[in-house]
Parts: C-alpha cells; sequence; structure tokens
C-alpha cells in the first residue's frame, strides 16, 4: 500500500487538495489510507461535477482515473481519515459509530469558492468498522448515485455523487457481489451524530472547537451574531425544516432519519433505503428495517425535530452558563419548529397549486386535496404534474381527474380550486408554466431503478442506468420520448420494500 500512495503523490495534480477537518485534534477522525482495490474500473462519472469542482482529469487515462477513485492513488495534498460520530438509531444511542466504510479523502474549492468534501464510499476497513468488511457492493453505490443526483436536479439540497469504480472484487452479502466505491461530494459530512459522539463523553471543549469549526465553514453569519452558538442551532434548524419541507413537496422518504444520517449543512445525506412515494399516503414506508414505521413519510417532520432536539442537547452546556435557563431557551427554540415547516410546506404546496399570493384557507385546500388523493388512490407526482395541464385550462381536468377511484371528489375539489385561482392575478398559461417548474414530471420511480440497478448487476448492462439517470437530470421537462419514465408502475412491478446495502 505504501508504494502506491507514494506513486500516487508523484504524479500530476488532479486539483488543489487540502484537509481543514485534519487540522482539528486527533480525537476527531482516525488517519488512513484507502484499502487499495485488485482491478479497479470506472463505470460512471459525473464530468459536470468535476468541471464545478476544477478537477483536471482531461489528461488522465480512464485507469488513472479509476485508481484515484479506488482509493488506489491518493492525490496530492489529501490527507485521508475516517471521522468519528455517534448516533440515535431508531431512537436508540450508539456511542460509537463512525465512518466504518469510508474515508474522507480530502477537500477542494470548487468554482464558485465552496469548500467541498471528497468521500469514497466503500472504501475498506477502518476502525469504526465494528468487524465489518468496509466494503460496498455495486447496487446500492449506483442507487446512491442516481438518487442524489436526481434529487440535485429536482433542486433539493443533497450530497453528490462523482464517480463509481468497480473493485474487481467480490463483496459477500446475502450472496457475492460485484464491489464498488462511491466517490461522494459534501459541503460536509459532520453530522449530528458527531456532536452526540463528543457529548456522550463530556468533552465541552471538542464539542466547542466542533461548533467554531462548522460556523466558520457552513454558518460564518453565526460568527457575528451576539451569541454565535444560539445562532447556529437556529440556522441549522431553518434549513432543516426547508430540507424536509421539499422532501414533501416531492413525495421522498429517506428511510433511517437517523442522527448519523442528518447532516449539519442541511444536505440529504446517505441514501440507503430511501424511496420515492407512487400513490399518496402519509404513512408509506418502504425501508425493510423501519418495522415500526418511525421514518414513513409523514412522520418525517416529527423525527426532523427529534433529531434536532438531540442537536440541542449537546450544545446545552455552552448555551447559557444557567442550565435550566439553557433547556427552557431550547425548549421554545424546538417549540417552534412545527409551525417554521408548516410555513416552508405551505410556501411550496401554494407554488404546487399555482397560487402566487397567500390567503387564510390555502391551508385547507391542500390537505383536502391531499386527503381526496389518500382516499382514492392517486398517485402523487402524476397529480401535481396533471393539475399544471388543468391549470391552463378546464377541459383538461380529465388527466388529474382519470386519477381518482371516484372522480366525483376530484370535481369537487376543483371546483374550490378554481374558485380560488380567480382571485390570482397571473394568465392561466403563466400560472401553468410556473406550476411545471415546481411539479416534477419525473421522479426516481421505484421500479424503474430498481430494473436498472438488477441490468446493471447482473446482466453488467449499464445502458438503462445511463437512460434512467439522463431522464432524470431534465425532471421538470416533459421529454415525450421517454413518457413510459413518467407513469406508475403496474401493479405486478411495484416495489415494496427498500434495503440499505451495508
Amino acid at each position: 500500500m505504501n508504494e502506491i500512495v507514494s506513486a500516487a503523490r508523484t504524479c500530476e495534480p488532479i486539483a488543489s487538495f487540502s484537509n481543514s477537518y485534519a487540522r482539528l485534534p486527533a480525537r476527531f477522525f482516525v488517519r488512513l489510507e484507502p484499502t487499495p482495490v485488485q482491478d479497479p474500473h470506472l463505470v460512471q462519472f459525473n464530468a459536470r461535477l468535476a468541471t464545478d469542482l476544477g478537477l483536471n482529469v482531461a489528461a488522465l487515462d480512464p485507469d488513472t482515473l479509476a485508481g484515484i477513485f479506488a482509493g488506489n492513488l491518493v492525490p496530492p495534498g489529501a490527507e485521508p481519515l475516517a471521522m468519528a460520530y455517534a448516533g440515535h438509531q431508531f431512537g436508540g444511542f450508539v456511542p460509537a459509530l463512525g465512518d466504518g466504510r469510508a474515508i474522507l479523502l480530502g477537500e477542494l474549492i470548487d468554482r464558485q469558492g465552496v469548500r467541498r468534501d471528497i468521500q469514497l464510499k466503500g472504501s475498506g476497513p477502518t476502525p469504526y468498522s465494528r468487524l465489518g468488511d468496509g466494503r460496498a457492493t455495486l447496487g446500492p453505490m449506483l442507487r446512491e448515485y442516481l438518487i442524489s443526483e436526481a434529487m440535485h436536479a429536482l433542486g433539493i439540497e443533497s450530497t453528490r455523487s462523482l464517480a463509481v469504480v468497480t473493485t474487481g472484487e467480490r463483496v459477500r452479502r446475502e450472496r457475492a457481489l460485484p464491489g464498488a466505491i462511491l466517490t461522494r461530494v459534501a459541503s460536509s459530512h459532520v453530522r449530528v451524530g458527531t456532536f452526540e459522539y463528543f457529548a456522550a463523553r463530556a468533552d465541552l471543549d471538542a464539542i466547542q472547537r466542533l461548533a467554531d469549526y462548522v460556523i466558520d465553514r457552513l454558518y460564518p453569519e453565526a460568527r457575528e451574531a451576539a451569541e454565535p452558538l444560539w445562532a447556529l442551532l437556529r440556522a441549522v434548524a431553518d434549513r432543516q425544516a426547508q430540507l424536509i419541507a421539499r422532501w414533501m413537496h416531492v413525495g421522498f422518504i429517506h428511510g433511517v432519519m437517523n442522527t448519523d444520517n442528518m447532516a449539519i449543512s442541511g444536505q440529504t445525506i446517505d441514501y440507503g433505503p430511501c424511496a420515492f412515494m407512487d400513490a399518496y399516503d402519509p404513512a408509506t414506508v418502504f425501508s425493510s428495517i423501519d418495522q415500526s414505521g418511525r421514518y414513513a413519510y409523514g412522520n418525517q417532520p416529527r423525527i426532523a425535530q427529534w433529531n434536532l432536539a438531540s442537536f440541542a442537547q449537546t450544545l446545552l452546556p455552552l448555551l447559557d452558563a444557567e442550565p435550566a435557563r439553557a433547556v427552557e431557551r431550547a425548549n421554545e427554540l424546538l417549540g417552534a419548529l412545527p409551525a417554521l415547516f408548516a410555513r416552508y410546506w405551505l410556501e411550496g404546496m401554494r407554488g404546487k397549486l399555482g397560487l402566487l399570493i397567500a390567503e387564510e384557507q390555502d391551508l385547507q385546500l391542500a390537505q383536502s386535496l391531499l386527503d381526496a388523493m389518500y382516499r382514492n388512490n392517486a398517485d402523487f407526482t402524476l397529480t401535481f404534474r396533471r393539475l399544471c395541464d388543468a391549470a391552463d385550462s378546464a377541459q383538461a381536468d380529465a388527466g388529474a381527474r382519470a386519477l381518482f377511484s371516484n372522480p366525483v371528489q376530484f370535481d369537487e375539489w376543483a371546483a374550490r380550486w378554481r374558485l380560488r385561482l380567480s382571485r390570482e392575478p397571473r394568465e392561466s398559461g403563466e400560472r401553468a408554466q410556473a406550476m411545471r417548474r415546481v411539479n416534477p414530471a419525473f421522479i426516481p420511480r421505484n421500479h424503474r431503478v430498481e430494473q436498472a440497478l438488477e441490468a446493471a448487476v447482473v446482466r453488467a448492462e449499464l445502458a438503462p442506468f445511463t437512460e434512467l439517470l439522463q431522464v432524470l437530470s431534465r425532471p421538470y421537462e416533459e421529454q415525450s420520448a421517454y413518457a413510459a419514465y413518467a407513469e406508475p408502475p403496474p401493479p405486478e412491478q411495484r416495489v415494496l420494500q427498500t434495503f440499505c446495502g451495508t
């Protein structure tokens, strides 16, 4: 391994790597190199993202690129490390988790001047692996690549995917599967669980250092506040409320909203058993490990509040010298979260329904549509997309109406909606176009995702994956040639469970 790393450090730099996290005390992480793999091959590469990151890859051959994104070649300036963190998993606290199969390779300053983490996922065992092999398989890595890039195209804050490399090795899960490594890009990999790790050890110095790091990197405006830690807590809560509202607007279900899967940055992170809803049902759960429905679609705002309460608890000793006052103020802040989320959710729903101005009854109008969709097994994405046509002309009601098992219930709601639209200032055509910019035609339908992954993993056919990725890169456009990708699955193709892939 030393020979491989040494050779890498003498090759042409692909970017100016650094690692600000490595400047924190040693107890925050473990320094180690990725474990080299046998025969890396590049199967997906995000050229546009590479350009945004300022990567100099044009002169590199595919084998060299594969070696870098497999961890066999470590670029100059990178300081690989595995981060320590803890986490509440399904409500139970685990005091020591950490990067068990991921290594933070280093950081880049992108073309917008933003510091971005470059992480290898599936890069071998670390001291946090807990007897695991530290590896990943091709299916889950392609899945994260696909869905994280789809979320980005939808305009939702997310980690990004730069590359997927196969390793030439088999990884044993229920059966032997092709090994793979994902290169993930994030604003930061600091999680709620990172703060919990040090709170569990009563390490107030580490919590303060971590908070200072997060403020400087992600929330510099908090540094100017009279009380920077309170400003940090409010800012993180605000970003999470916005993020979860955006999830809800597109029918996204994260599946494992553990505190170690909540990024302080406000980005969606860790695409394990996530999925998108077909027919609207707030109790929808896909994750095979969520037996109680804790992380069901409709529970996500409440769980975000629970996770943020865990974050606030880690900061309490530093928030106020008087413990009782710190608790009182934190509870006040957390108690305001449901209203904050409701405001962001309703703002987004107004956009989805073509409403530009706010009226008091808009919440009831939006909720009554969702209730009718639930009673009639109407598809979430298609209902809102077809409302765009209906907003342009009442003669186009048939498309949305056909999604309801009892169309009369749609008619009753549509009459109220049109009365509400009559008080709006925009012309119908302008309104319909605005609605199409927020109501996607294409989402990663679960059955399409599974079909593409099966073709890639079982038959080594990447064309279905590539085509689906291309369609999802333009979710708000009509793309008539790919209209079938917008359709919900027939009964025999419904995906009822998704899996973590660890």
